[in-house]
């Protein structure tokens, strides 16, 4: 039976679907997020499909740095912070919530999601999310599989430079 359960290991370990590495594979999803340019860009198919705006916290070390994975995923979030519904027009996290596990987190603490407030995008504003407006966060939502990696960073290199370097794209 030890033996059985050792090659059905391996062979989850080896298998495409199975998440290794710390790095997406070339050509899987990937994000970006700059705090420097207030950004999020979308690779998929080795390339840049999209950059849109967002906005990120208010200081340096509300919005964690590193390489994430997306971990949940939800429409119409519901605020537990302050007891708003998903869906409701005073909610603050708008109509998608794409949560990565950040500084040990399960993907409920930091996460990209829409707004309430679309003025604020663009600027350094959140206690540590990275918004995005709702009709941005929508159309990523569906692309954007649980174990996508997120790189959240300050750069002023380009996304292609910086998804060839995590693997996201085959140069």
């Amino acid at each position: 039976m030890q033996g059985f359960i050792s090659v059905l290991l391996l062979a989850l370990a080896f298998s495409p679907i199975w998440p290794l590495g710390p790095n997406p594979l070339p050509g899987d999803p990937f994000i970006i997020v700059n705090k420097q340019t207030n950004e999020v860009a979308f690779i998929n198919g080795n390339r840049v499909q999209t950059v849109v705006g967002a906005a990120t916290g208010t200081t340096d070390n509300l919005t964690p740095e590193g390489l994430f994975t997306v971990t949940v995923k939800a429409q119409h979030p519901y605020y537990r912070k302050k007891d708003i519904p998903g869906g409701s027009p005073e909610n603050p996290l708008g109509s998608r919530w794409i949560g990565f596990d950040a500084r040990g987190t399960d993907g409920r603490i930091y996460g990209i999601h829409g707004t309430n407030d679309p003025s604020s995008i663009g600027k350094r504003v959140s206690q540590g999310c990275i918004r995005l407006q709702n009709e941005a966060v929508e159309s990523l939502y569906d692309y954007i599989p649980l174990g996508t990696k997120i790189l959240v960073t300050t750069s002023s290199r380009s996304y292609l430079e910086l998804a060839v370097e995590h693997g996201a794209i085959r140069k």
